[in-house]
């Protein structure tokens, strides 16, 4: 089926109305981001490497469940992928409200809380994939990066509102108040949803005599592109997983705040700099964006201070904002119009490796040398990033 061309002004119009799928679903990944890894380090008593672990498993799931998300969107059309990732993220808010009613059994708490996390990383992907693809089957093609700049700007305000909110319901008092508020807000939320996306209607996968492309051979097709993307994602696995536990040892107060402060410029970088993309090209964006986050995250490694923190988280969320369409957009293109979704999975995945991984090293480097040393190694690997897209500008067979 053909893309039917859309008049100037519809676009954005036809963008908004799905992205809010995307935007619920970000909303509940948000909610626990400033009590996640606090819960499971002091509630739970476990080490700051599990409670980081706990956090990235979510993009550890997500990484799994890419290529499922790419092929089916290819195969039986978006919307009901949309429809799965809303029907999971409801299974993860019902296991982390019994999560956190399970607090004073800490290994059945940490338990179920890792599943919880599964679920939503699962729903996170279907979810994304399958919006983006359907805003660019609502909007044409022309429209890739107004389409995927649309679906950051709702993923990553739905952080932003979702943290503070969260830390929020945190503070309100049993039975019904910490986490279960928070799990109970998280299954609202996707059901609203669900209950929506009835009335619109679907878009129908794209024609073709074409076997689709082995999912190997679409990541040989952006790897590139995903390497510098991942290279960037570890400054954001840096706020997101241990920025709340950095302010607490430093017993310090607000860090859902920096964390919103992070999603709000993420925001506003997008909204008002996406066209730069266009005029200046992906690689230039890039380039500079992984340079600009890598100076927030030198500046809350180099200057432990609370103002420091909140600059850098900004500074890291400038940068970190462009970084994923300004890639984005050449390597969907690369696969042509009817492996979209399988180009556009694979090119996640690099993100949600990253992230996941993260778990892994940022922890530990914690535990042997301190959050100085964390923060800094994400700066070096936001520089590597760098280096990446400057290697894709030198040799255009690459984008």
């Amino acid at each position: 089926m053909a893309i039917t061309p859309t008049p100037a002004s519809a676009p954005l119009h036809r963008v908004l109305t799905v992205v809010l799928f995307n935007l619920l679903v970000y909303i509940v990944i948000g909610l626990p981001n400033a009590v996640l890894t606090i819960f499971v380090h002091t509630t739970l008593g476990y080490s700051t490497t599990l409670a980081g672990l706990t956090f990235a498993l979510q993009y550890a799931a997500t990484f799994a469940a890419r290529s499922s998300a790419g092929r089916l969107v290819d195969k039986v059309g978006p919307k009901p992928v949309v429809i799965g990732g809303l029907a999971t993220c409801v299974c993860s808010g019902l296991l982390f409200g019994w999560a956190a009613t399970l607090h004073n059994t800490p290994a059945i708490s940490l338990a179920v809380m890792l599943l919880s996390r599964l679920f939503l990383g699962w729903a996170e992907s279907w979810t994304s994939t399958g919006v983006i693809i359907w805003n660019i089957h609502r909007a044409g093609a022309e429209n890739t990066a107004l389409a995927i700049s649309w679906n950051g700007i709702c993923s990553y305000g739905g952080i932003a509102l979702g943290a503070p909110v969260g830390a929020a319901l945190a503070l309100l008092p049993p039975p019904y108040g910490g986490l279960v508020a928070i799990g109970g807000l998280s299954v609202i939320l996707p059901l609203l949803g669900l209950a929506l996306i009835g009335f619109y209607q679907g878009a129908k996968p794209h024609a073709s005599t074409q076997a689709p492309i082995p999912f190997r051979k679409a990541l040989h097709l952006v790897v590139w592109h995903g390497s510098a993307l991942a290279a960037g994602s570890i400054g954001f696995a840096a706020i997101s997983s241990f920025l709340a536990l950095y302010y607490a040892a430093h017993h310090w107060h607000g860090a859902a705040t920096a964390l919103a402060v992070f999603g709000v410029v993420f925001v506003c970088i997008r909204f008002f700099f996406a066209k730069q993309i266009k005029q200046r090209g992906g690689v230039f964006v890039a380039m500079t964006s992984l340079l600009v986050e890598a100076l927030g995250l030198m500046i809350i490694g180099t200057f432990p201070s609370h103002t420091c923190a909140l600059l850098g988280a900004a500074l890291t969320g400038a940068g970190f904002s462009l970084l994923f369409p300004a890639l984005g957009v050449m390597a969907v293109e690369r696969a042509g119009p009817y492996n979209r979704g399988a180009a556009l999975s694979a090119y996640s995945i690099f993100l949600d490796l990253a992230i996941a991984c993260s778990g892994f090293t940022l922890g530990p480097i914690i535990e042997l040398s301190g959050y100085r040393a964390m923060f800094l190694s994400s700066a070096g690997c936001c520089l590597l990033g760098a280096t990446i897209s400057y290697m894709l500008k030198r040799n255009p067979t690459a984008h």
